[in-house]
């Protein structure tokens, strides 16, 4: 059951999504096999990608370490840290190992999360011959930057933004790209536009520390499952590496455009905070007791709700709370693997979608019931909820855009009225738990009209399940929710009917979509990764234990080679499609983990 974080890699032309990701809750990068970053957008995760070759085809946007008639390739993460190491061996028995990092530990009583990637060149055996190349671009591709030489550093200057990289590799041999053969360990220390107080070499050396004892410490605190615990431990890790640190909003993902399929054009920036994410996140970091994290990330919900005008909520924000998310295309950059658009922004900030406040109220209930949280649990924060329950109260019988975030229809969606339902139920738990009974009736009373009003107009009687949608025939994956919610009990026959309508219509193999139904950009081509977790703990729930085992087992087999998702999967082949690494399957690896495995006190 359990996975393992060392893999082997053969050199490969074609882009794909077999990525390290390297971060410290700052800027993130993410580094390909052949030991090139590809991705890193500066200052922070939703800035300029300084090095975007994941989406160009132009020889340009990568900072390479390579070493010349490489024959293998084989890497591994740090145990229990987010330091990726990559050997490379090459045709005479030259070999060298790269270890990459982003700094990440505790000085002077705060953070330390500078604006700093940390490539280390250690030599291995025989004379292998190493090139650094370093290309990176700016303003999306649109302008390379300029060099600048000094005795011990190059800096990559645009108008906006300056790279500076300070080294002990002679400084000629990275402006001519010219081989050379190590000498023990070489330190590049790209960074911000600052003069290193020590030599690379003692800030490569003390950084590496400092940054392996942070992860390892982290990971020590967290509460973890006996099982598919290597899995589950670099899942905590990809998530703690998704949470912008200063705000501690929780990004989607890291990158933006990689295609849900092939030549589909579903092509979305997916570098912000979605707000239907966070129960799920929620849920994971309690569960793990990475409550710092969580703490963190409800108070950035809260600081959403406090400055919501009219106390309306979108589907998404930016990561500093930015409300106003323009999309629009990055022209000089041709996409993955060629397939353009390059969106930058999410024009789904504009969308309706009812679900937000209940997800939101879900999210902030924790806080209220959890004594580990130092949030004040009073009736004041109980009254600023109340307004996102009026709301839901008064639209859940009014179309929007689902879940789905469908661009060219509305519907009742039954989704987002079960959300709605549960932005009444759980304020009516809140008043019941501060004791405030007349509030508790009131609340109970609207939820007991949606989930009426649901169980009348979403259930399908010749489908013996619950549809998408008041009204409606069709089927999709969020209906597996129900029970999740605790709308209905995994018993109740309602439910059951639900779950084998959903797997009989939306599995495909060994996987789900998240609906069959044609869309904006036609029939659905891949499956959709959360939609698999959510079955896998719904067949759990219903008591088809060993085929839920079964699905999660193959799930874990098709992550990356460094242990991560992105958003999609093509059934027929396991190729990982979608934005990379999806926040939302990387929870969906820890909750159903949590919900399969044996207690520790079964097996000890």
């Amino acid at each position: 059951m359990a996975g393992a974080d060392r893999h082997h890699t053969q050199s490969r032309d074609a882009a794909d999504l077999n990525l390290g990701l390297i971060g410290n809750g700052q800027i993130a990068a993410l580094v390909d096999a052949q030991a090139r970053i590809i991705w890193g957008c500066f200052p922070d995760f939703q800035g300029d990608p300084l090095f975007s070759q994941l989406v160009d085809d132009q020889d340009r946007g990568y900072y390479e370490i390579g070493i010349d008639d490489c024959v293998s390739i084989e890497r591994e993460y740090v145990r229990n840290t987010a330091i990726l190491q990559t050997t490379m061996r090459d045709a005479r028995g030259g070999a060298v190992r790269v270890t990459d990092f982003v700094p990440h530990f505790w000085q002077y009583g705060r953070e330390f999360r500078p604006l700093m990637i940390v490539r280390q060149i250690t030599h291995l055996a025989g004379t292998p011959r190493v090139r650094v190349r370093m290309r990176p671009v700016c303003n999306y591709g649109a302008d390379d930057l300029r060099i600048t030489r000094g005795s011990n550093h190059l800096r990559y200057v645009s108008d906006a933004r300056v790279l500076r990289l300070t080294t002990d590799v002679p400084i000629s041999y990275i402006l001519d790209e010219r081989a050379f053969v190590p000498n023990g360990t070489h330190t590049l220390v790209a960074a911000s536009d600052e003069t290193l107080p020590e030599s690379p070499a003692e800030i490569g050396r003390r950084f590496f520390e400092q940054t392996r004892d942070h992860w390892r410490n982290w990971v020590r605190t967290l509460s973890i499952p006996y099982d598919w615990q290597p899995a589950v431990i670099r899942s905590a890790i990809t998530l703690k590496l998704s949470t912008y640190t200063e705000t501690g909003a929780v990004v989607a993902a890291m990158t933006t455009s990689i295609p849900e399929a092939a030549g589909t054009q579903r092509n979305w920036d997916y570098r912000h905070c979605w707000l239907r994410d966070s129960y799920f996140v929620i849920r994971a970091l309690n569960r793990l007791g990475a409550t710092s994290i969580m703490e963190n990330y409800l108070h950035y919900i809260i600081n959403l709700v406090a400055n919501a005008e009219d106390n309306t909520l979108q589907p998404v924000y930016g990561i500093n709370g930015e409300a106003e998310l323009t999309e629009t295309e990055a022209e000089h950059l041709a996409g993955y693997r060629g397939m353009g658009p390059v969106r930058v922004g999410n024009d789904a900030y504009r969308q309706i979608q009812h679900d937000v406040y209940g997800s939101v109220i879900l999210a902030i209930t924790q806080i209220f019931f959890d004594e580990r949280l130092s949030h004040l649990k009073d009736e004041a924060l109980f009254r600023h909820l109340e307004p996102l329950g009026e709301k839901a109260l008064a639209n859940y019988r009014t179309p929007d855009a689902g879940i789905w975030e469908y661009r060219g229809r509305e519907r009742i969606h039954t989704h987002s009225a079960l959300l709605c339902w549960v932005a009444c139920d759980r304020l009516a738990r809140i008043a019941r738990h501060l004791e405030l009974d007349q509030d508790a009736q009131r609340w109970q009373r609207g939820a007991n009209e949606i989930h009426a009003d649901i169980c009348d107009n979403a259930w399908n009687e010749a489908r013996n399940s619950f549809v998408e949608s008041f009204g409606g025939e069709d089927i999709d994956a969020a209906l597996l929710l129900m029970n999740e919610l605790s709308f209905l009990p995994a018993d109740d026959p309602r439910f059951i009917g639900t779950v084998e309508a959903v797997g009989e219509t939306l599995k495909r193999g060994d996987y789900l979509f998240r609906y069959a139904a044609a869309d904006d950009f036609g029939a659905p081509e891949n499956a959709f990764n959360i939609c698999t977790f959510w079955y896998i703990e719904a067949l759990s729930s219903i008591g088809r234990t060993d085929e839920a085992q079964r699905l999660f087992d193959n799930m874990l087999a098709h992550r990356s080679d460094l242990g991560m998702l992105s958003e999609d999967i093509d059934p027929k082949t396991g190729e990982l499609w979608g934005n990379y690494p999806q926040t939302y399957s990387m929870v969906g690896i820890i909750n159903a983990a949590l919900h399969l495995s044996r207690r520790w006190e079964e097996v000890l």
